[in-house]
C-alpha cells in the first residue's frame, strides 16, 4: 500500500489544506492512506478520520502529530493521548511509547525545518529519508546514508501544507490488511520503503508564504 506518512491540514497554523481536499487529492494521487500530522495537535488527524467515515472515503487515515521537541520535530502516529511540546527528543519518544504510538524522525538533517540533527540512539521505528519539501537533495541523502549505516527502516512523506502535494513523497507499506492497524504494525516491523519525488520549488515557496500569512492572521485575531 502507498501511504503518505506526513501530511498537514488546516489544523496546522501554517497550512490551509482542508480535510475534504486532502482526502480527494490523496485518492486522485494514487494513495491508499495518509497520516495527518499537524503541529503539536492531534485534532486535525482525529477530525480527518471522522470525516473520511462521514463521506465514505476509502482512504485510510492515521491520526498523528508532529511534536516540537526541544531539538526539533518528531512524528508520532496514533497516540492514545496528547504530548506536550518542548521536551527532549528522548522524553518525547518515551511519552509516545507510553501512549502506544509509532515514532518516526522526520527530515532529521533539514535544520531550517526543525530537523533534530541526529538519529542514532533514538528509539524510533523509522526515519524519513525522502521529505518532499527538501528543496535540495542534501538533507534527504544524508538521512538515507545514516539510516542505512544504522539499519533503521526508511520512510517517505510529502510534508505537504497544500492538498495538491499530498502523496508527492510516500511510503510503500507491506501490510497484511488494508487498515490503519495493519499499516502501523508493518511500520513497526520495518516493512516499508520510501518513494516519490521532491515538491517543485514554486510550490514550496507558495506554501511558505501561505503559512506565514495564516500565522500572521492568527496572531492578529483574524480568522479569514
Amino acid at each position: 500500500m502507498r501511504i503518505d506518512l506526513h501530511v498537514h491540514s488546516c489544523f496546522s497554523k501554517d497550512s490551509n489544506a482542508d480535510l475534504d481536499s486532502i482526502l480527494e487529492l490523496a485518492k486522485k494521487n494514487g494513495l491508499d492512506g495518509v497520516a495527518i500530522c499537524d503541529h503539536d495537535t492531534r485534532a486535525g488527524g482525529l477530525a480527518c478520520a471522522r470525516r473520511a467515515k462521514e463521506i465514505g472515503s476509502d482512504i485510510i487515515v492515521i491520526p498523528g502529530v508532529e511534536v516540537t521537541s526541544s531539538k526539533g520535530h518528531i512524528l508520532v502516529l496514533d497516540p492514545d493521548g496528547d504530548i506536550d511540546p518542548g521536551m527532549t527528543p528522548e522524553r518525547t519518544i518515551e511519552r509516545a511509547r507510553d501512549l502506544g504510538a509509532v515514532v518516526i524522525i522526520p527530515h532529521p538533517f533539514k535544520i531550517t525545518s526543525h530537523g533534530i540533527g541526529y538519529v542514532e540512539g533514538l528509539d524510533a521505528d523509522a526515519v524519513e529519508v525522502l521529505n518532499s519539501r527538501c528543496v535540495t537533495g542534501g538533507a534527504n541523502s544524508k538521512a538515507k546514508k545514516v539510516t542505512q549505516e544504522l539499519g533503521i527502516p526508511q520512510v517517505g512523506g510529502s510534508d505537504s501544507h497544500e492538498a495538491k502535494m499530498v502523496g508527492c513523497s510516500y511510503t510503500e507499506v507491506d501490510a497484511s490488511e488494508r487498515n490503519a492497524e495493519a499499516v502501523l504494525k508493518a511500520i513497526r516491523e520495518g516493512k516499508v520503503t520510501a518513494g516519490g519525488r521532491r515538491t517543485p520549488v514554486s510550490y514550496v515557496i507558495k506554501q511558505v508564504i501561505v503559512g506565514r500569512i495564516k500565522k500572521a492572521k492568527i496572531a492578529l485575531g483574524i480568522r479569514k
